[in-house]
C-alpha cells in the first residue's frame, strides 16, 4: 500500500516476509531455492524486495532463476518478477545463462530470454537476436526486435531490413524503430519504400529521421507533394531531427541543409511549410522553425517573427531561426526590438550584433524589466560602439545589482574619450551605488586623476565605498597611492587594516609593502592575519612560509584556511611540509584547500595525501582531490581519475571526467574509451572523445583496430567532430585498416562529410575491399551520394 506521501506502508504479514528475504540474502547460496520461491508472493512490495536481493547475489543465483523461468510458468506474477530479477542481476554469467535460454525451442521462453538480453543490453546475444527476429512466432520475433533497439542493431541491419520487407504488420513497426536508430546507411532505403505505404508512412518518415543519413533528406521533401498540412508537419519533425541527428554524430548540419535545398524548390517548400503552422504544436512549429532557417529564404523570415509571441520555447526556436538566417534578417529583428515587449526583446537581444541597431538598443536601457535592461547593457558591449557609453552611465544608478554590472561591464569593455571624466563625475554622485560603481570603473582604467577622487572616499560615510576605495588604490598609476595604502594598513580600525591589507596583495613585492604584511600576520584581528598570508603568497615570499606556517595552528578557521591557500603559492619544502600536515586535518575547509596546495605544487610527494583525498568520505573533498591531481606529472594519477569517473557520486565522477577531457595523450584517449565502452558515463566520455587534444587522433585510430560494429561508428563519429583536416586524415586512413568494422564506420562517416577525396577513395573501395559488406556499404552510399 503506498501513503499520499510517496512511502509505502506494510501489513504486519508483509514486514515478517521482508524480514525473511533480508535474512536469507544475508546466507548467500543457501537462501536462493526460498527466494526463488517468493517470486510468486502476492504482495507486489515483497515481489520487489525479493527480486532486488536476487540480482544482488549475483551468479549464486543466475542458475536457479533460469531454472525457474524455464519450468514455473504457471504464475504471471512470478515469470515477471523472474525477468526482472535475471535483467538486473550483478551476475558475470547472466548473458551467458540467458543466452542459452534463447535457444530453448518454447516461444514463451525466447520471448522472455530476449527481453532480458536487450534489458540487459548485452552485446554478446546480438547474433542469436539477429536469428530471432525472423522466428515463427511473432511475439518472439518482436521481443528481439525490441532487445536489438535497447542494445543498438547496427550489426544485425540486414535482418531488420528482411523484416520490414517482409509485409507482417505486427514486426515492421518495432523493426522501423530500430532501423532508423541504427545510422546505417543500408537503413533508408528500406525505410523510404515505406513510405509508399499508407500503414508505415508517418513512422517511416519520422525514422528516416533518426538516421542522420544525408540521403533521407530527398525521401522525406517527396512526401511534401501529399496533400495535408499533417504530412507537412511530420516531415518537418523529421527534417529537423534529422539535422539535429547529424549535428550528434559529425559536428555539423551543413550537408543536411545543402541537400535540403538541392531537394526543394525553396520558394515552394517554404509556402508549404509555412502554412503547416497553422494548427502545429509546440514542437512541429519549433520544427517548422527550424527547416525554414535550414531553407535560407527571406520570405519566411516574416512567419517567423509572428512566433516570437508565441511560448517560450517556440519564441526561442523564432530567434534562433532568425538568427540563423543572418544579415538579411537585420532589419526585421529591429523592427521586432522596437516593437516588442519585454519577453520579446530578451530573445532578440543576444541576436544584434550590428552598430547600425544601436540607437534601437539605447531604448531598451529603459525597459521596465531589468533583465531586458541588463541584456540590453550586453548587446551595447557587443556592438562595439563607444558613443553608447554616455548612456550607459545613468544605469549605474539602478535599482537592479545585475544592470549596474552589467552596464558598468560594458562602460568598461568600451572605453571612450568620455569616460574619464563620466566616471569621475559619477564618483561624486549622491548615491552610494553609483560612487562605487564609478570608482570600480576608474580603477580598472587606472586613471591618474582619479587619486583625489578616491583619497576623498576613503572618508565616505559609506562604509562599502571606502572599501572599492581602499581595493582600487593598487591599481591607479599615481605613485603616492602605495603610500597611502601602507598607512592605511596601520589604521586602528580593523576593517580598514584589513581592506589595505588584501589591497597590498595587488602591489608588488618591494620591502616596506613586504615588511607591512609580515608584521600583520601577528595582527590582533583574524581577518587582518588572513589577507596578509593571503597576499604574502601572492606576492610569492618565499622567505615567508615559516611565518605562515605557524598559522595552520591559528584559532580561527579562515586565517587557518588562508595559510593553506598561501602556502599553495610558495611551494618550498617548508609550504610543501605544512601543506602535508594540513592534509590529514580534521577541519574539512583546511583539509581541502591543502589537497589544492598540493595539486599546485605538483610534486610526486603530494600523491599519497592526494589519493587519500580521493577515498575521503565526503564528496566535497573527492572532487577536491581529484581537481588537485590532476595538476601532478605522476604515472598514478591516470588510473587515480579512471577511479573517480566511476564514482558513486555524480558531482565526483562529473568532475574527473572533466578533468579526464582536458587531459592529452594516448593513455588517456585508451582510458576515456574505456569508459565509454563500459558505459560509465559515456555522453562525457563521447563529448571528451570529440575534443581535437594531442593522442586523441592516434588513440582513436589504435582503438579501431579491434572495436565493433557500435564502438567503429562512435570512434568515427569523434573523428568526424573534430572538424580538423587531422581527422578526416585519419578517417581516409581507417578505410586501411585490417578490421571490417572499422573500415565500415569510416565509410559512413566519410559519406556523412561529403568532401570529394573522401568519395574518390569510398569509389575506390567500393571495388577492391576485401570484405563483401564493407564493399557493400561503400557502393551504397557512393550511390546515395550520386543521388
Amino acid at each position: 500500500m503506498k501513503t499520499a506521501g510517496g512511502s509505502f506502508t506494510f501489513s504486519e504479514a508483509e514486514k515478517q516476509r521482508i524480514e525473511e528475504i533480508h535474512r536469507l540474502e544475508v546466507t548467500g547460496a543457501a537462501g536462493v531455492p526460498a527466494l526463488v520461491v517468493m517470486l510468486a508472493d502476492p504482495s507486489w512490495t515483497v515481489r520487489r524486495r525479493v527480486v532486488a536481493s536476487l540480482a544482488a547475489l549475483g551468479d549464486v543465483a543466475v542458475g536457479p532463476l533460469c531454472v525457474a523461468l524455464r519450468r514455473e510458468r504457471d504464475n504471471e506474477a512470478r515469470i515477471a518478477a523472474t525477468v526482472d530479477a535475471l535483467s538486473a542481476s550483478a551476475g558475470s554469467a547472466a548473458d551467458a545463462a540467458v543466452l542459452a535460454l534463447a535457444g530453448v525451442d518454447v516461444p514463451a521462453i525466447q520471448a522472455d530470454a530476449a527481453q532480458i538480453l536487450g534489458r540487459r543490453k548485452s552485446t554478446q546475444a546480438l547474433g542469436r537476436l539477429g536469428e530471432l527476429v525472423s522466428h515463427h512466432d511473432d511475439n518472439v520475433a518482436v521481443a528481439a526486435i525490441e532487445a536489438l533497439g535497447r542494445i543498438g542493431g547496427r550489426r544485425v541491419v540486414d535482418a531488420l531490413v528482411r523484416v520490414v520487407r517482409g509485409g507482417n504488420f505486427f514486426r515492421t513497426f518495432p523493426a522501423i524503430d530500430v532501423l532508423g536508430r541504427s545510422g546505417d546507411p543500408r537503413a533508408v532505403e528500406p525505410l523510404t519504400e515505406l513510405l509508399l505505404d499508407t500503414r508505415y508512412m508517418l513512422e517511416a518518415a519520422r525514422a528516416l529521421g533518426r538516421t542522420g543519413n544525408r540521403a533521407a533528406v530527398a525521401p522525406l521533401v517527396r512526401l511534401l507533394a501529399q496533400p495535408g498540412d499533417a504530412i507537412v508537419r511530420t516531415v518537418a519533425l523529421a527534417l529537423s531531427e534529422l539535422r539535429e541527428r547529424h549535428a550528434e554524430l559529425y559536428g555539423v548540419v551543413a550537408p543536411i541543409d545543402e541537400a535540403l535545398r538541392r531537394a526543394t524548390t525553396v520558394p515552394q517548400a517554404v509556402r508549404r511549410f509555412v502554412q503547416g503552422l497553422g494548427g502545429a504544436g509546440q514542437a512541429e512549429q519549433i520544427a517548422i522553425c527550424a527547416v525554414l532557417s535550414a531553407l535560407g529564404s527571406d520570405a519566411a523570415i516574416p512567419d517567423i517573427r509572428l512566433l516570437l509571441d508565441g511560448p517560450s520555447a517556440v519564441a526561442s526556436a523564432a530567434a534562433g531561426a532568425l538568427l540563423e538566417l543572418g544579415q538579411s534578417s537585420d532589419a526585421r529583428v529591429l523592427d521586432a526590438l522596437r516593437d516588442g515587449d519585454g519577453p520579446r526583446r530578451l530573445l532578440l537581444l543576444p541576436l544584434v550584433t550590428s552598430s547600425a541597431a544601436t540607437a534601437e538598443v539605447v531604448r531598451c536601457l529603459g525597459d521596465e524589466d531589468s533583465e531586458v535592461r541588463a541584456a540590453a547593457c550586453d548587446a551595447l558591449a557587443r556592438i562595439g560602439d563607444p558613443t553608447a557609453v554616455r548612456v550607459l552611465f545613468p544605469l549605474l544608478a539602478d535599482p537592479n545589482g545585475r544592470v549596474v554590472h552589467a552596464a558598468s561591464s560594458a562602460i568598461q569593455s568600451l572605453g571612450s574619450t568620455d569616460t574619464e571624466a563620466l566616471a569621475l563625475s559619477a564618483a561624486r554622485s549622491e548615491h552610494p551605488g553609483v560612487r562605487r560603481a564609478a570608482l570600480r570603473i576608474l580603477g580598472y582604467f587606472g586613471y591618474d586623476a582619479a587619486l583625489p577622487v578616491f583619497l576623498e572616499a576613503l572618508k565616505d560615510p559609506d562604509v562599502r565605498v571606502r572599501d572599492v576605495a581602499i581595493a582600487g588604490l593598487p591599481y591607479l598609476d599615481a605613485p603616492s597611492a602605495l603610500d597611502v595604502l601602507l598607512l592605511l594598513a596601520t589604521e586602528p580600525d580593523a576593517r580598514t587594516r584589513a581592506a589595505a591589507v588584501r589591497a597590498l596583495g595587488q602591489s608588488s613585492a618591494e620591502p616596506r609593502v613586504v615588511a607591512c604584511l609580515v608584521a600583520a600576520l601577528d595582527d590582533a584581528d583574524a581577518w587582518v592575519r588572513y589577507f596578509a598570508a593571503k597576499s604574502l603568497g601572492r606576492l610569492g615570499h618565499v622567505a615567508a612560509a615559516p611565518r605562515i606556517a605557524a598559522l595552520l595552528d591559528d584559532e580561527a578557521g579562515h586565517v587557518r584556511v588562508g595559510a593553506v591557500e598561501a602556502l599553495a603559492c610558495l611551494r618550498g619544502e617548508v609550504a610543501a611540509a605544512a601543506l602535508q600536515k594540513a592534509a590529514a586535518e580534521r577541519d574539512p575547509d583546511v583539509q581541502r584547500a591543502a589537497l589544492i596546495g598540493l595539486g599546485l605544487m605538483g610534486g610526486p610527494e603530494s600523491i599519497p595525501h592526494l589519493c587519500a583525498g580521493l577515498a575521503s568520505p565526503d564528496a566535497a573533498t573527492r572532487i577536491v582531490a581529484a581537481s588537485a591531481i590532476a595538476g601532478v606529472s605522476s604515472p598514478e594519477v591516470l588510473p587515480a581519475l579512471v577511479r573517480a569517473a566511476g564514482d558513486v557520486d555524480e558531482s565526483v565522477a562529473a568532475t574527473a571526467m572533466g578533468i579526464l577531457a582536458q587531459r592529452p595523450g594516448v593513455e588517456a584517449t585508451r582510458a576515456l574509451i574505456g569508459l565509454y565502452a563500459e558505459g560509465s558515463a559515456s555522453s562525457r566520455a563521447f563529448a571528451a572523445l570529440c575534443a581535437p587534444l594531442p593522442g586523441r587522433i592516434e588513440g582513436i585510430l589504435e582503438a579501431l583496430a579491434t572495436a565493433d560494429d557500435e564502438l567503429s561508428a562512435q570512434l568515427t563519429s569523434a573523428l568526424a567532430r573534430m572538424r580538423r583536416e587531422s581527422a578526416n586524415e585519419a578517417l581516409l586512413g581507417a578505410l586501411g585498416l585490417p578490421n571490417p568494422a572499422a573500415r565500415k564506420a569510416a565509410a559512413t562517416t566519410l559519406a556523412a562529410l561529403g568532401t570529394r577525396q573522401a568519395h574518390a577513395t569510398l569509389e575506390q573501395a567500393a571495388l577492391v575491399d576485401p570484405d563483401p559488406e564493407v564493399r557493400r556499404v561503400c557502393s551504397l552510399v557512393v550511390a546515395q551520394w550520386a543521388a
